[in-house]
């Protein structure tokens, strides 16, 4: 079994913060009215489903998220292309969305409310990607593992990257645990490459010192 703890988490930084916050406040309000309602993972689903449809489509998205579209009419479109569809507490969210002018930021209130719900329920995502399928005791043994590395029910979604040369690669929110054989030759590598130009500099001042 690799280490996922080794060589250590790495950190991916390209987060729009300000978005993530705005997101965060639309999120906290949506679950609210979703829990008051008592279908919030029903109304969950919908909401990711529909903000999957809405990236399908990038001319609706591109016009839910101008600056220029009146707050009304972004409303108007959203009754007139989800009134029927969608559930009735969707909508109105949608409309008080448009009504503040901020559908642009409908992906970060999105991810921001998976979150949100994944954390009400004592779940973790991870993004787990090897070079071969595993096979059911190993898939069950892994997320044993993470239950008690995470601290919480780990939701693991599997990708198969022929690339990898054995090992695990996770991905637990921005974090990495990279545990794969060809990161660790890389690693090497480097390790190597910095080694023999600090010899060559080393060299280099022997030389001229003597000189």
């Amino acid at each position: 079994m690799i280490d996922t703890a080794k060589p250590g988490p790495k950190r991916e930084t390209a987060i729009d913060v300000g978005a993530q916050q705005v997101g965060g406040i639309y999120a906290k309000a949506f679950l609210a009215a979703a829990e008051k309602s008592g279908q919030t993972a029903a109304l969950v689903d919908e909401f990711n489903s529909l903000a999957d449809a809405i990236e399908q489509f990038p001319e609706l998205a591109a016009v839910l998220a101008s600056a220029i579209i009146k707050h009304e009419e972004k409303s108007a479109i959203v009754d007139r292309v989800f009134g029927k569809s969608a559930s009735p507490m969707l909508t109105d969210f949608l409309k008080v969305i448009a009504n503040h002018g901020r559908l642009d930021l409908l992906g970060a209130i999105r991810r921001e409310v998976l979150k949100q719900y994944d954390d009400m329920r004592g779940r973790i995502r991870v993004r787990m990607s090897t070079a071969v399928a595993l096979d059911g005791q190993i898939s069950g043994e892994m997320k044993a593992s993470l239950r008690k590395l995470l601290g919480g029910e780990p939701e693991i979604e599997t990708t198969i990257d022929p690339n990898l040369i054995g090992g695990v690669v996770l991905r637990v929110g921005d974090t990495v645990y990279d545990g794969s054989v060809s990161r660790q030759l890389q690693q090497m590598r480097e390790q190597m490459i910095t080694r023999s130009v600090h010899e060559i500099q080393s060299g280099r001042n022997r030389f001229r010192d003597s000189g």
